[in-house]
């Protein structure tokens, strides 16, 4: 997979400047920086929410930014919001997404049951937790099983124990030779990423990090 010379702007502010880097299966790439750095356009860019101003998103022989057909067969997307619907519960969610067969299967031993959401299929939306809500998210934006996974700051504001569950299944996916893209902000969803990349002031730059926590902080 290759993100070459992304750019967006919005007037004359420059929020993404030629961004480009590469991701190969089974890998995930973490796009770190703060509020307002312009991850989650980039997310928006990947999954065809907004437009580019120039550049490409190119996988498996297609270029997802011309190719909206291929991108929604191939690409998951889950946004910092939750796309469900407050009124209906996880499992009329659910309906909206799978085929019977495939929704029972998945509940049964597959990624749904991997995240938890037997626990949950009649509660509805409304009365949710938000770490319900973010893994009802996942399952839904996977359930056409993507090979790409856009996910823009999962954990914010969830416990630990919904982190683990989204930590566990994210190694799945990995281990199944998808790419997971990690937009965040998070210390702890680091060690989730093969390789990290720092967007400020519009420009995306590589960052080893070495586990120090403050010195990452001045850096976002």
């Amino acid at each position: 997979m290759e993100i070459c010379n992304i750019k967006k702007s919005y007037g004359k502010k420059n929020v993404l400047k030629d961004i480009s880097f590469t991701a190969k299966n089974g890998e995930c790439i973490g796009i770190l920086g703060g509020n307002g750095s312009g991850k989650s356009t980039l997310m928006e860019i990947m999954a065809g929410i907004i437009k580019p101003d120039g550049g490409s998103f190119t996988a498996f022989g297609t270029d997802f930014l011309k190719n909206g057909t291929k991108r929604s067969e191939l690409v998951g997307y889950v946004p910092q919001s939750t796309p469900l619907i407050e009124e209906l519960s996880a499992l009329d969610n659910l309906r909206l997404w799978y085929d019977g067969e495939t929704m029972r299967a998945s509940l049964g031993g597959g990624v749904l049951s991997m995240l938890g959401i037997n626990e949950f299929l009649k509660v509805t939306v409304s009365k949710m937790s938000g770490g319900m809500k973010k893994r009802l998210s996942i399952g839904c934006s996977v359930a056409h099983n993507p090979r790409i996974l856009l996910l823009d700051e999962p954990g914010a504001a969830l416990d630990l124990v919904c982190k683990e569950s989204i930590a566990d299944y994210l190694i799945s996916f990995k281990s199944s030779g998808g790419i997971v893209i990690l937009a965040t902000h998070d210390i702890q969803e680091i060690s989730l990423c093969d390789r990290l990349f720092i967007l400020k002031n519009g420009e995306l730059t590589p960052y080893r990090f070495d586990g120090n926590v403050h010195r990452l902080a001045e850096l976002l």
